[in-house]
């Protein structure tokens, strides 16, 4: 009988890398910095000292030695003069007996013991001990050499008693220096815990308030100042948002609500083919419309991805406004407009873009200007380095308040709601499209309006635009 057997031991248990970056606390990691810092500059002081004092130690000790040392000699000569070595045997016990840290031990000149000093109160074997070797001739002829040993084992283990001190006091200070340090980063961070519960409190409702500190710091001062103007720039764009999507659905609500109201007429009771065709027809006009209005809101919404015009190779700018001037020829003599086109240029663009702005700017010059006058359109070139190219139409009509001029090229933004014309009705997303065109060739629109005299264009960028 064939069985199977099956394998339930478990795989093998893999380290998986933390995907999340670690975080680490700014305090704790200044306060271990100055800490090891304090003991590094502490320890190097203090072992300098420490060395020092150390020094010190060895130079007294050198001192007594030799000081010692020159009595014992004159000892010796002394005694060795007065009764050979029984004296100096006897000065040297003598001596002994006072100076209770010493040893002194002493060969004739042929290597045999002459004096030694009783049991030595300390260790002569050890380290901490220090001595110095001296001889002296005798009357007799011979020589006496010696050998002087300090006990050193006090100053010793002051020396130790000294290094765990400055051990301990390096310890210490570099432990209260971390917790002075951690405690006074904690509290120099409080606006910012302060900051950070005030830009919670920010959401949708409250989009108008701004964070501050209590006391002005000259290295957060900026970042708050850098927010507010962030959030500042974030509610416009908050209200424009808000604004343009009740102006779309109020532009696209009108041609719904006619489809709707005439598609219902046309239900309610039975219609002549004639009659159906003309209801159709009217319901491709609005549907038109709607369509005219999602367009333009993609090709807004690409411009305001970033999307850059395909320039071509460069055109007569002259040339261009001519063809779009004759697209409008119809709309012109029926209002009794002539149109002037005023210099020239040579200028790598995106040809249809560049129509389709010049087409809007003159509707919009058409459609405000005084009846029997003149329009211009002028070309020039800029001053601004890399050079460049400035197109505006100019007309005389009812002149625009300054303060709607910003506004001017907003989405679906009319400076006067009575200027809509209810039979030539548009959505107001004509200056909105010109303004992105200019930004697609890293242009900018401008708008000028004063003395019964309104000029509204836009400049182009070029690396080397050439006008006449």
């Amino acid at each position: 009988m064939n069985t199977t057997t099956l394998n339930t031991a478990a795989p093998p248990l893999v380290d998986k890398p933390c995907e999340t970056p670690c975080t680490y606390s700014i305090g704790r990691r200044l306060s271990l910095l100055l800490a090891v810092q304090t003991v590094i500059g502490l320890g190097v002081l203090l072992a300098f000292i420490y060395a020092a004092t150390s020094m010190l130690f060895i130079a007294k000790h050198d001192e007594e030695l030799r000081t010692y040392g020159s009595v014992l000699v004159d000892v010796i000569r002394e005694a060795d003069a007065r009764g050979g070595e029984t004296e100096v045997a006897a000065k040297l016990a003598w001596l002994a007996e006072r100076s209770p840290h010493t040893y002194v031990q002493v060969k004739r000149g042929d290597g045999s013991a002459f004096y030694r000093d009783t049991t030595p109160s300390f260790d002569i074997t050890h380290s901490s001990s220090r001595g110095m070797d001296f001889s002296v001739p005798t009357k007799s002829g011979g020589l006496l050499q010696g050998q002087l040993l300090l006990d050193c084992s006090q100053d010793a283990k002051t020396a130790r008693r000294m290094a765990l001190l400055l051990v301990g006091a390096v310890l210490a200070g570099g432990a209260l220096v971390g917790w002075a340090t951690f405690w006074r980063v904690r509290c120099s961070f409080r606006p910012l815990l302060d900051l950070a519960a005030q830009t919670k409190a920010i959401d949708a409702r409250r989009m108008g308030q701004r964070i501050e500190l209590s006391a002005r710091a000259e290295e957060l001062q900026p970042v708050v100042d850098q927010f507010n103007g962030l959030m500042q720039r974030v509610e416009r764009t908050y209200v424009q948002l808000e604004g343009f999507n009740a102006d779309v659905a109020h532009e696209l609500r009108t041609p719904l609500a006619n489809l709707i109201g005439q598609t219902e007429v046309a239900l309610s009771r039975e219609r002549s083919v004639p009659e159906l065709e003309e209801t159709l027809v009217s319901n491709l006009e609005e549907l038109q419309r709607m369509a005219a209005i999602v367009n333009d809101m993609l090709f807004l919404a690409q411009a305001d991805r970033g999307v850059k015009a395909r320039r071509g190779a460069p055109v007569s700018m002259a040339e261009v406004v001519r063809q779009v001037v004759e697209f409008h020829e119809a709309p012109m003599e029926e209002r009794g407009l002539s149109v002037t086109i005023d210099g020239d240029a040579q200028l790598s663009m995106d040809e249809p873009l560049i129509k389709r702005a010049l087409s809007n700017l003159l509707g919009n010059a058409i459609r405000y200007a005084n009846p029997n006058s003149k329009l211009f359109v002028r070309i020039a070139r800029e001053p601004s380095e890399g050079g460049g190219v400035r197109l505006w139409v100019e007309n005389e009509g009812p002149a625009i308040e300054a303060g709607h001029l910003p506004r001017l090229f907003d989405r679906f933004f009319r400076a006067d709601a009575a200027r809509c014309e209810m039979e030539k009705p548009h959505h107001g997303l004509g200056l909105s499209i010109v303004s992105a065109i200019a930004r697609m060739h890293d242009g900018m629109p401008v708008a000028e309006s004063s003395g019964g005299t309104t000029r509204v264009g836009f400049s182009l960028r070029s690396s080397s635009p050439t006008a006449a």
